[in-house]
């Protein structure tokens, strides 16, 4: 135990006070108290007795009426550093709480307060050094989010504006500060799309007249807390110039890939019509009906590839109707082979049949494609939520992230013969229903392809 410790220094003024009681008392009951007592009684020439002195309890009153102003004393002396302690506390939390992280207290001690005051330094320049560190983050994050081409609008509960950043300023304001205006009010001056795509609360695409000519934005909108408070977050990205690249990209892929299958079946067109009239000028005509009937396939596959591409670009508005699952099933099974997982729905769905059929076959004649066994390619139709889940999977080699990232990608294949057209048609059914299509990659290998179909009740 150290002596300068408190627990030290308590035990020294135990010890003292307990040393000075039985002093006291000794003096008190034995000596000098009652001799000094007699002497000045003699002196006065008085008789004076003191023999009261000497009994227990006359004794114990007088040196508890002499014990008191020592204990106070003590007492003060015990007591002071924690008083100057907290007092120095209570200053240093009025300042926190001000978001003062400079105060610190001095002290010399060498014990437990010393301890406990040298930790409340440090700590004050630990948040002192990381106020500094969030004050330059922030101050880096604001310039990247002013600088940003990208319009941000921040609003609280009752739709006040508390930031923007410059490019929401030139697109709502003619580059006045937005603070403080009501985001609705904004919202007035600009076109019905914008509105009625904010009060939806959806992401989307929406055009707006600039410097005539129309711009096309896209909104994505959040709602989140901060501070405790609800807000809303606004983010406007012009894409014009993207739409642009991705159109012109698109077209140039369009471009290729028919030009490619052009060639690839007009090339052996020509090449059989030349053969063909040969034949014909050599009088050899037992070789000419094979020499058309390749012609005939070369040209119905041309006719089957251009077709595809007239499916994705003039897909009708799905007929919703009711469907019972056992007859769909029943139906999608004449046209290619699949393993049914669990149980069929009870319920019966309400969709386009004959789209969802076509789209379901370029899903498991794809899931066949990958080299998986027939009775390994499997379908599975449950009710989740308020939606219809129809999963397609096989034990394939399954996808990479970076073919997962454009496999729904209109025209994007991995196979050489492939047109990229399966994938697509299938997303632009589902999403036609309002429903969504997704990719992942199954744990022990091969690929899931999961529609969610609403369940559009009537």
């Amino acid at each position: 135990m150290r002596l300068k410790s408190l627990q030290g220094r308590m035990a020294l003024l135990v010890g003292v006070a307990t040393l000075t009681g039985a002093l006291v008392y000794a003096g008190v009951t034995q000596w000098p108290l009652p001799q000094l007592i007699a002497a000045a009684a003699e002196l006065m020439q008085s008789h004076v007795d003191v023999g009261w002195l000497r009994t227990p309890l006359g004794g114990l009153l007088i040196t508890l009426l002499l014990l008191v102003p020592i204990a106070m004393w003590l007492g003060s002396r015990l007591t002071r550093p924690f008083l100057r302690l907290l007092r120095a506390l209570e200053g240093a939390v009025v300042s926190y709480r001000d978001g003062d992280f400079g105060f610190s207290i001095a002290t010399r001690r060498k014990d437990e307060i010393g301890d406990l005051i040298r930790m409340h330094n440090e700590l004050g320049h630990t948040l002192r050094e990381q106020r500094q560190h969030l004050v330059q983050r922030e101050l880096l994050l604001d310039t990247v989010v002013q600088k940003t081409p990208v319009a941000l609008i921040l609003t609280d509960n009752h739709q006040y504006v508390t930031y923007a950043n410059i490019a929401a300023r030139q697109l709502f304001n003619e580059g006045k500060s937005l603070e403080g205006v009501r985001f609705d009010a904004l919202l007035r001056s600009g076109s019905d799309a914008l509105r009625e795509i904010v009060e939806s609360g959806r992401d989307a695409l929406f055009p707006v007249e600039m410097d005539g000519a129309e711009e096309t934005f896209h909104i994505s909108q959040r709602a989140f807390r901060l501070q405790g408070r609800p807000h809303h977050l606004y983010l406007f990205r012009r894409m014009t110039r993207e739409l642009s690249r991705q159109e012109v990209a698109t077209w140039k892929r369009v471009i290729r890939v028919i030009s490619h299958e052009l060639n690839n079946s007009l090339a052996p067109i020509s090449s059989l019509a030349h053969s063909g009239a040969e034949l014909a000028r050599r009088g050899d005509r037992e070789r000419l009906p094979g020499v058309f009937s390749s012609i005939s396939e070369r040209a119905k596959h041309l006719h089957h590839f251009i077709s595809g591409y007239a499916d994705v670009a003039k897909l009708p508005t799905p007929r919703i109707e009711p469907v019972a699952w056992g007859a769909f099933i029943e139906a999608l099974s004449l046209h290619c082979t699949f393993r049914l997982c669990g149980e069929l729905p009870e319920r019966d769905g309400r969709f386009d049949a004959g789209q969802v059929e076509q789209a379901l076959i370029n899903l498991v004649k794809n899931a066949h494609e990958s080299g998986t066994d027939e009775d390994e390619v499997t379908l599975s139709i449950a009710e989740v939520g308020q939606a219809w889940r129809i999963e397609v999977a096989d034990r394939g080699p399954g996808m990479s992230e970076a073919v997962l990232a454009q496999a729904l990608l209109p025209f994007y294949s991995t196979k050489r013969s492939g047109t990229g057209l399966g994938l697509a048609l299938a997303r632009e059914i589902t999403e036609a229903h309002g429903g969504r299509l997704s990719l992942s990659n199954r744990r022990h290998g091969g690929l899931r392809v999961t529609l969610l179909l609403p369940m559009n009740d009537a």
